[in-house]
C-alpha cells in the first residue's frame, strides 16, 4: 500500500490495470480502486460498487470518479468537501456527470424512475425531484469493467423496468489528453429523453480559488453576473477572472450562462491557474444545451450540459476530451 500512497506517475504505471481496495482516511471503509497511466498522465479512479464503492449517491453517474490526476507535476482533481459519506449527493471528485431523472414526473409515490449510471430509484412522495435528495435504489443494475494500463471501460446495464438501457463509458489516456467516451443504448420500447452535465470539480494544484484562476469560453458570455459578487468579473466578454480569494461560505456562480450557438465548437472551455501555470481545455463533439458556472473555496466548476434523446433500440454517443497543458 505504501507504494501507491505516494501517487507518483511511475507508481501509477506499475499499478495500472489492477484493482485494489483503498482504505479511506478516518473511515473503516475500503473502496475498489484502479490506477492508469500512459507515462504522461497518471490517474486514480474509484470504481462503481453497490456495496463498497466510494460514491453510492443518487445524483451522479458512478463511473469515472477521479480523486487524483497528475500531469507534469500538476494535479487537477481532489477532495474539495469537508463532510463525507458515500450517499451524500456531492461527496464526489473529478469530472463527474449527472443525468436528469427519467420518468420521475410520470411516477406516482412508490413507483420507480431511472437515473442513468445509478439505476432504478423509487419516487417517495409528491414533491418535485431535487438533485440533493437521496432516493432509495431499487435496482443498481450490473456493472462490468475492463482495464488496461492506460484505459478503463465501464458498462452499466439495467434490464428491468420501463427504461432498460446499456451504458458504455470509457476513460482513455492519450498523450496529454484524457478522453471520456460514452454510448447509451436504449434497450426498451419508450424513448429516453434527458440531459447530462459534467460538474468538473477542478482542484488545480490544491490551491484555494482566488486571483490567478480563470475560465474562458469561445463565445461572449450573456448572463446575470451579479452572483459572482466581489470575487470574480467577466473580462474581454468571454473570460471569468477571480479577483478575490473565496472564504468557506462563498459560492460565486452564474446560474444560466448563455451566448453559445448550435455548433459543438462552442463547447470549448479552458480553466487555468496562472499562479502555478497549469491549464486544461475541455471540448466535446456535441453542442451545448445549457451552462452553469459554480465555485467554492476549493473547487472551480464550469458545468456544460448536452441533450440526450434516444429512440427505442437506438444509440446515442458523445465524447469529452480534456487536454492538459502548462504555460
Amino acid at each position: 500500500m505504501q507504494d501507491f500512497i505516494m501517487r507518483t506517475p511511475l507508481t501509477y504505471f506499475l499499478l495500472a490495470a489492477a484493482t485494489f481496495f483503498t482504505p479511506l482516511a478516518g473511515h473503516s471503509q475500503e473502496v475498489p480502486t484502479t490506477y492508469i497511466s500512459n507515462g504522461t498522465i497518471a490517474c486514480e479512479i474509484y470504481l462503481p460498487d453497490a456495496e463498497n464503492g466510494y460514491y453510492r449517491g443518487t445524483r451522479f453517474d458512478w463511473a469515472v470518479v477521479i480523486p487524483s490526476l497528475e500531469y507534469k507535476n500538476h494535479t487537477y482533481f481532489g477532495k474539495w468537501f469537508d463532510r463525507y459519506e458515500p450517499t451524500i449527493h456531492d461527496a464526489i471528485m473529478g469530472p463527474v456527470e449527472a443525468f436528469d431523472p427519467i420518468g420521475y414526473d410520470r411516477a406516482r409515490p412508490g413507483e420507480d424512475f431511472v437515473k442513468i449510471g445509478v439505476g432504478i430509484l423509487q419516487r417517495p412522495d409528491t414533491t418535485n425531484y431535487h438533485f440533493s435528495k437521496s432516493y432509495e435504489i431499487l435496482d443498481s443494475g450490473e456493472w462490468n469493467l475492463k482495464t488496461q494500463k492506460d484505459e478503463v471501460r465501464f458498462t452499466h446495464q439495467i434490464t428491468k423496468g420501463k427504461y432498460p438501457y446499456t451504458y458504455h463509458k470509457s476513460i482513455q489516456l492519450r498523450d496529454n489528453k484524457m478522453i471520456i467516451e460514452h454510448t447509451l443504448v436504449n434497450d426498451g420500447k419508450r424513448a429516453i429523453e434527458t440531459r447530462v452535465f459534467n460538474h468538473n470539480f477542478f482542484v488545480v494544484d490544491k490551491q484555494n480559488i482566488g486571483p490567478g484562476y480563470s475560465v474562458q469560453f469561445p463565445f461572449t458570455i450573456e448572463a446575470d453576473k451579479s452572483r459572482l459578487g466581489e470575487f470574480a468579473e467577466v473580462v474581454n466578454g468571454n473570460e471569468i477572472q477571480f479577483v478575490k480569494e473565496l472564504g468557506e461560505n462563498d459560492y460565486p456562480m452564474i446560474v444560466n450562462l448563455s451566448g453559445f450557438g448550435a455548433s459543438n465548437e462552442d463547447y470549448d472551455i479552458r480553466v487555468e491557474n496562472k499562479n502555478t501555470g497549469a491549464g486544461v481545455r475541455i471540448t466535446c463533439d456535441r453542442p451545448l444545451s445549457h451552462v452553469v458556472f459554480w465555485s467554492a473555496i476549493k473547487t472551480l466548476c464550469p458545468e456544460p450540459y448536452i441533450d440526450v434523446n434516444v429512440d427505442s433500440k437506438q444509440t446515442f454517443s458523445w465524447t469529452i476530451t480534456y487536454e492538459f497543458y502548462t504555460f
